[in-house]
Formats: structure tokens, C-alpha cells, sequence
């Protein structure tokens, strides 16, 4: 793909957020019409059922593995390029952030990437935990939060100066990261055929997966002839809500992938609601609702940053090239959502509800 005539015309940067806002648009049609959500599949196991929901997570993380390893293989992408697996991951902060991401999904009732999606289609509750999400980013990224993020990712990192592929780390061929993501495709599709799922709902999650494909090629592509210095990144909203926040706070902040991520992301998702009728506003059912939404979002916003990432980034991005400390950060965010729901949620359940 040649973009040298893009760069030409708009400039690097604008280039840049031009690609964050294609995979933001294709990510945010595509999450709207398949429901996709990390919280809504950990919960929906909590409770003892591989439903629906896990099917809509399985189809979208085993999409993402396919499509990235196929890149790869076919020399679209470099994973060694990224920046995820060309600076230190931290073992300690995938599991504490982890966990903290987990606990505070299931507060918020969604992840960040759910909270935006649901944001752009009216919800207000997704508005103000989505916005106390970035504020918090920003603070654990460069503020007063930093600190303790740093002191606490710093206690236990990756040797080499990088993170870990995991691929590599079991010696295994090239061609095994597909082989895995095929199998995950699978299970994906059996769980979908065993719940009922339409071809329409299967469609939309596996183009949630893509979108994570979209932004890894799109990056890899811009960074092979920029002038400056071009992170390779794709899907995440720990980083990029902080920075887009930034963006429209500092009037010297630069044009870059992060900044047209979430702006695409907010549209694709309004007009797939709005074009569907789906769009609605909606508010705070409670106080308690609302003092549990807000705590949620801080912890996932502290837990993102610490971790590297947040369900996207972690689960389903950096899950993508095999980066070992994302796959541990995701692990830790299940259970952390799990455990969660089990004792705070589960308890007030009929035992209609429960089943």
C-alpha cells in the first residue's frame, strides 16, 4: 500500500490520525452491533455459562490472533517493531493492574472500550465513568499518580530491556500464532452455533478482531516511511483517552494515531446506533449506582496504565503478538471480574437470575 502520496498531501501526523480514525470507525460499528465486552463474558462465566457473551469475546480474540499472525506472515506487520514489545513489560503491573482493571470493569459494568462505545450511543452513566476513566489515565500516565504506578510496575520486569514473546519463548515456528488463533476460532464458532448465535452478531465480533489487525498494518505501514519516529500501536483506551483528552486541553498537542482513535471509535459507534435505531439516552438509575461506576472507572484507569493496557489493549491487541505480559494482564483481569461479580453481585441474584 503506498501512502507516500497521503503524506505528501496532509502531513505525517494528520496521516497518523487518519489511521487511528479508520480503525476507530471500524472498531466502534463493529463493537456496537456485536455487544462485544470483556466484563459481560467474565460475569456471564462467573456464573457457571460458556453464553453467548464468551462466544461474541472467543470470536473476536481468535479474529484479532488470525489476522495479525497472517500479517505477519505475509510480511504486513512486524511484531518486534511494536511498541509494546520493544520497551520493558512489567510482570508486576499486569498482575496488580490486572486485577484492579477486572475489579473495576465489573463495578462500572464495562470495560473502557465498552464505556465509549456505550457513551456514543446516549448512555450518560458510560459519559461520566468513561471521562473519570481518562482523567485517572492521565494521572497514573504523567500526574500525580505516576509515582505509584511507576514504584509499583517497577518491581517486577522482563529481562532483556523488552517484553516477552511468548511464541518465541516455547521455541515455536512461525506459523504455530495462527495455528492458535484458528483454534480459538473454532471454539469460537462452536460456541456461537451452541448458543444460537446469528451469522449477522458473529460477523460484527470478528470485525471487532480485525479492527485490531487494521491498526496494527496501518501503524507498521506509516512507520516504514515516516520521517519521525512513528509508534506501531493499534486498539487501546488507556493511552489514547489520555491523550485525546490532552489534545483538546493543550492547544501544542501533535495529531497521532491515539488522538483519531477515539473520535472514530465515538462515531462509527453514533451512526451504527443511530442508523439502526438503537440510539438512547439514558442516566444513573441511582446514587449507589453512580458512586460504584465512578470507583469503578478509577481503578480501571490506574489498573490500565499499570498494566500496559486495558481489556483491548491487553486482551485482545497485545493478546494479538503474543505479548507475554499482556496475556498474563488479561488472565488477572478475568479473575478480578470474576471474583468480583461472585462477591458483590451474585449474592442479590434470584436463582432464576443466577442460572
Amino acid at each position: 500500500m503506498d501512502i507516500i502520496p497521503i503524506i505528501d498531501q496532509i502531513g505525517e501526523g494528520p496521516t497518523a490520525a487518519l489511521f487511528g480514525a479508520i480503525t476507530g470507525a471500524v472498531f466502534g460499528v463493529a463493537a456496537q452491533k456485536s455487544n462485544f465486552c470483556l466484563r459481560a463474558a467474565a460475569v456471564e462465566l462467573a456464573r457457571g455459562k460458556f453464553g453467548g457473551k464468551v462466544a461474541v469475546w472467543f470470536l473476536t480474540f481468535s479474529t484479532a490472533l488470525v489476522w495479525v499472525q497472517a500479517a505477519q506472515l505475509f510480511g504486513l506487520f512486524r511484531e518486534s517493531d511494536s511498541r509494546m514489545m520493544s520497551i520493558p513489560g512489567s510482570w508486576s503491573g499486569a498482575i496488580i493492574g490486572g486485577l484492579m482493571f477486572g475489579v473495576g470493569m465489573v463495578l462500572s459494568r464495562g470495560c473502557s472500550g465498552r464505556l465509549l462505545v456505550l457513551a456514543s450511543t446516549g448512555n450518560l452513566r458510560s459519559v461520566v465513568s468513561g471521562l473519570i476513566f481518562a482523567v485517572t489515565a492521565q494521572m497514573s500516565l504523567k500526574g500525580i499518580l505516576a509515582p505509584y504506578r511507576d514504584r509499583l510496575a517497577s518491581l517486577w520486569i522482563t529481562p532483556g530491556g523488552e517484553n516477552v514473546n511468548l511464541l518465541m519463548a516455547l521455541h515455536l515456528p512461525d506459523w504455530s500464532g495462527l495455528a492458535i488463533g484458528i483454534v480459538f476460532a473454532l471454539a469460537g464458532l462452536y460456541l456461537a452455533a451452541r448458543n444460537q448465535i446469528g451469522i449477522r452478531v458473529w460477523l460484527f465480533a470478528s470485525g471487532v478482531g480485525f479492527a485490531v489487525a487494521v491498526g496494527w498494518v496501518l501503524t507498521f505501514t506509516l512507520a516504514q516511511v515516516a520521517f519521525d519516529p512513528v509508534p506501531v500501536n493499534s486498539v487501546t483506551f488507556s493511552g489514547p483517552s489520555a491523550n485525546t483528552l490532552m489534545f483538546f486541553l493543550d492547544r501544542h498537542a501533535v495529531l497521532e494515531f491515539d488522538v483519531g482513535l477515539v473520535p472514530g471509535v465515538v462515531l462509527g459507534a453514533f451512526l451504527s446506533s443511530l442508523l439502526s435505531g438503537q440510539f438512547r439516552w439514558q442516566a444513573f438509575d441511582s446514587v449507589p449506582v453512580m458512586r460504584r461506576s465512578m470507583i469503578g472507572a478509577v481503578l480501571m484507569g490506574f489498573g490500565a496504565m499499570l498494566a500496559g493496557g486495558c481489556a483491548i489493549g491487553n486482551g485482545v491487541t497485545g493478546g494479538s503478538i503474543f505479548a507475554a505480559t499482556a496475556w498474563l494482564a488479561l488472565f488477572c483481569m478475568w479473575i478480578g471480574a470474576m471474583v468480583t461479580d461472585f462477591l458483590l453481585d451474585q449474592r442479590h441474584l434470584t436463582p432464576a437470575q443466577a442460572c
